[in-house]
């Protein structure tokens, strides 16, 4: 059986911590540490406790021109960083978080989103191994190839039923792996790579 994945919350509403609690409780695949208010020092709680998920309220982060969440990306590599959204937040800040979490989700949607974010981030073991660093992982692939079809990004996230958002991080990490930024570039990549025969097959 696998390990349980750690989640801390930063969140300074009581009642939306609480909620988040007793929903992410009942998945068997998460375990939630003791949530912070957001008022303490969250980045000693996230050195001490570790957690593979952050699931943090952007609010709670020191506004700056680089966004504070790069620098926790970078210092937890391993870390999922999911912003936890209520209210109106600058698109240029949420594209700095893997994954975005409205609080109008459905419990179901909640711990799917959380997961799909997981899974989706947890690839970068193979993307910071120097020797496969470049090599694209199997959602990616499926990505790419509906790309290169022509669909657009809420249409990729129904046909694998994922989160746009989680579509885009896949889309980010294609773009960061092939050096290719054009849909034409990457419609021939794919072609060239034998990956369109591969997304017909599957």
């Amino acid at each position: 059986m696998s390990r349980k994945k750690k989640v801390l919350i930063v969140e300074p509403s009581i009642i939306i911590k609480e909620g988040l609690i007793k929903i992410l409780g009942k998945s068997p695949e998460l375990d939630v540490l003791r949530p912070s208010d957001g008022t303490e020092d969250y980045a000693e709680r996230i050195s001490v406790a570790r957690p593979d998920i952050l699931l943090i309220n952007p609010t709670v982060m020191p506004y700056s021109k680089r966004y504070p969440v790069y620098s926790l990306a970078q210092e937890y590599p391993h870390m999922t960083i999911i912003a936890l959204v209520y209210q109106y937040i600058d698109n240029a800040i949420l594209h700095a978080f893997h994954s975005v979490l409205e609080i109008r989700e459905s419990a179901e949607r909640i711990v799917d989103i959380i997961l799909e974010a997981y899974a989706s981030t947890s690839d970068r073991a193979e993307m910071l191994d120097p020797a496969g660093g470049h090599e694209l992982t199997r959602r990616e692939t499926d990505v790419l190839v509906l790309v290169a079809k022509g669909l657009m990004s809420k249409e990729i996230a129904e046909r694998l039923h994922i989160s746009v958002h989680t579509v885009i991080s896949h889309r980010k990490n294609i773009t960061r792996k092939t050096n290719i930024k054009s849909v034409a570039g990457l419609a021939l990549y794919a072609l060239m790579n034998n990956l369109m025969e591969e997304g017909d097959a599957s």
